[in-house]
């Protein structure tokens, strides 16, 4: 052998190390080690102690099992103070309160919350505040080692025993996996959770076996019916079906509807009937627009199919529909949540949205918006990609009756800040039209299109006269939870009401 920079030397035959760190010759055939017979058996894997943060994600939303099942084990081993790292939090989760009330779960993070956990976290029942994030800001944390992981469960529609992940196949078959796509990067121990074992390689790989360190099949790992959790059809009532319309008739109006315009709205009744009134309105003009993104439903993609857009972002199937798409259109892709709304990344796929519908449970008169809390203070969500959608996107609309159950939705002051108002343009309402002052120019134009514009003071006085009962104070107690925004700064807090009964 001729003499060799030492940079050049070997350093003798390649050997594979197995999760449980045995090796192999190359060559071998043996199992991968990585298909443990139980989570007990993957929990000892991870070698998990008091402290450790472990994070879930809600592809399955309302019909996930996985959480739950994980956190009963490791209640069973007796762990404390767990640190529950979820991207968001439905009202199936409901039994992670307890293990909150037995010491087992001592901190809580996620994008949203919604239904007993998030009334028991504005009750006191958690010594820690919550910390909520945007979908945005929790990839900027994992990826900025702010959210540290020691072990990522990740529900799997189906995997095989080396551990490739599909979203496309299985009995809880939920489509794109965006948002584990984040915390398998950076997380100690990746552990998929699967109720369909299939033979090696599993089909349509989402998540590839190098990202994945152990296997466990368990009876069931959701129902995928619980996926729909929310309204996804458009809405039909006369007040919402105003605020529809008239919001399509922003976006009209805008000058931003163009070939390659880019779209993005929620699942929401009021947002569905926007988009089918954009949807006309780029037929009508011959317009074919270059993406939607965000949640996907089976709305977006009858558009996809009518030629009116070219592709689907997708960071979470919103229905069955959207997942049979997934399985079978190359144009319907997926991203992760990252890639979606990391603001660190540069160039996410909200920086390249031209106009975004989104919802409100508040806005006030300097345009910030409220999706945490209701009136009195309880916690019904958070900002999943609200806010990173809202700084993205060229023209940011809000749509909101101007009330709910009595109270007013256009108010003096939001009970929680979770959305800037600088970041928002519209505010769409049955009552009239906003338009944020430092948007001058959009005002002119929708004068000129004969839409109802008002001052946002105009707005809460019709919203004011309108209601049965006042907005109450906020609370004042401890607090009880954090709002960040995208960058990781705190946007405001949640106080305690009364306290949690033990």
């Amino acid at each position: 052998m001729p003499d060799l920079p030492e940079y050049l030397h070997g350093y003798g035959p390649v050997r594979r190390r197995d999760p449980g760190g045995s090796t192999s010759p190359r060559g071998s055939r043996a199992l991968s080690g990585k298909l443990l017979p139980s989570l007990d058996a993957a929990i000892s894997a991870c070698e998990l102690k008091d402290g450790a943060t472990v994070s879930f994600h809600h592809h399955l939303r309302n019909g996930d099992g996985v959480l739950n099942l994980v956190m009963e084990a490791l209640a069973r081993r007796g762990l404390k103070n767990l640190h529950v790292a979820a991207t968001s939090i439905f009202p199936v989760h409901a039994p992670l309160v307890e293990h909150v009330r037995n010491g087992t779960v001592g901190r809580i993070s996620a994008a949203f919350i919604a239904g007993p956990v998030g009334e028991a976290v504005s009750r006191g029942v958690l010594a820690d505040p919550v910390v909520l994030r945007t979908h945005g800001g929790r990839a900027r944390a994992l990826d900025c080692g702010e959210l540290a992981l020691d072990a990522a469960f990740v529900a799997a529609p189906a995997a095989d025993e080396c551990g490739n992940i599909s979203g496309r196949a299985g009995r809880a078959v939920c489509g794109t996996l965006g948002y584990p796509l984040c915390d398998v990067e950076v997380a100690r121990h990746v552990v998929a959770v699967t109720d369909s074992l299939a033979p090696f390689p599993v089909a349509q790989i989402d998540i590839p076996q190098g990202k994945v360190d152990h296997v466990v099949k368990v009876e069931s790992i959701g129902d995928p019916a619980g996926i729909a959790s929310g309204t996804t059809r458009p809405a039909e009532d006369p007040p919402s079906l105003a605020i529809g319309e008239r919001a399509a008739a922003v976006i009209a109006a805008s000058g931003l509807l163009v070939d390659g315009f880019s779209f993005q709205t929620g699942a929401g009744g009021i947002s569905l009937v926007t988009a089918a009134g954009v949807g006309r309105e780029m037929a009508a003009r011959g317009v074919t627009g270059s993406f939607c993104s965000g949640g996907i439903t089976g709305f977006h993609v009858n558009m996809l199919r009518d030629g009116l857009f070219r592709a689907l972002m997708d960071v979470q199937c919103f229905d069955l529909e959207a997942v049979r798409s997934y399985q079978t259109d190359p144009r319907h892709q997926s991203m992760s949540a990252a890639t979606y709304a990391g603001p660190h990344i540069g160039g996410a796929v909200v920086d390249r949205v031209d106009a975004v519908v989104l919802g409100a449970c508040e806005v006030d008169l300097g345009f910030n918006v409220n999706v945490t809390t209701k009136a009195g203070g309880i916690v019904i969500g958070g900002s999943g990609g609200h806010a990173d959608t809202a700084a993205g996107a060229r023209l940011t609309l809000v749509t909101t009756r101007l009330t709910a159950a009595g109270y007013p939705k256009i108010v003096e002051s939001v009970g929680t800040l979770t959305t800037p108002g600088d970041t928002v343009d519209v505010v769409v309402t049955d009552g009239g039209i906003a338009v944020n002052p430092l948007r001058v120019e959009l005002a002119e134009r929708l004068r000129s299109a004969s839409l109802p514009v008002l001052s946002i003071e105009a707005l809460a006085a019709k919203a004011a006269a309108a209601s049965s009962r006042a907005a109450p104070p906020r609370a004042v107690g401890r607090v009880v939870a954090v709002s960040e925004y995208r960058d990781g700064t705190v946007t405001d807090v949640v106080r305690e009401m009364d306290r949690e009964p033990r």
